[in-house]
């Protein structure tokens, strides 16, 4: 007789295998190029606020407003992509696999931001490790969006 933990373990690790998670490394290397493609991007923003004379602070504020904006509305418009996602073919969607809106895109920029902050970097690490060592690949603001990031195609 089969008992009800084992067949929910079953399933367990065949939603994991539907769901298609990506790793830590295929994340980070998304990560990196949109910090590449950013800095090429934003750089002619900051020069030219520079070159008028606009003090640090705005120029930060800016800059700080434009990544906010890149993160939240560019996966709403593209199927749960980013630049650097895309290149690497993976994306970001929601538990159920479908698309992300809004709220769950604050939730998981904006919100654990603030996590990451109180926790003065720690949950950055802890998150890093969730990925690495997680069946399910979720992070901290995967968890805290309802979200993971998978190579299923929209």
């Amino acid at each position: 007789m089969v008992s009800i933990e084992f067949l929910g373990k079953v399933v367990g690790v065949l939603d994991t295998v539907e769901n298609n998670p990506a790793g830590f490394w295929i994340r980070f290397g998304a990560l990196l190029l949109d910090g590449i493609i950013l800095t090429i991007l934003f750089y002619p923003v900051t020069f030219i606020f520079s070159s008028m004379g606009v003090g640090d602070t705005i120029i930060d504020i800016t800059s700080r407003m434009l990544n906010l904006i890149y993160a939240i509305v560019l996966p709403l418009l593209w199927s749960g992509y980013v630049i650097g996602k895309r290149i690497v073919g993976i994306r970001i969607v929601n538990m159920d696999g479908s698309d992300v809106g809004f709220l769950t895109m604050v939730l998981r920029v904006f919100v654990s931001g603030i996590i990451y902050l109180a926790t003065l970097g720690i949950g950055v690490i802890v998150s890093a490790f969730m990925i690495g060592l997680r069946e399910d690949k979720r992070a901290i603001h995967d968890l805290v969006a309802g979200t993971y990031v998978t190579y299923n195609r929209p």
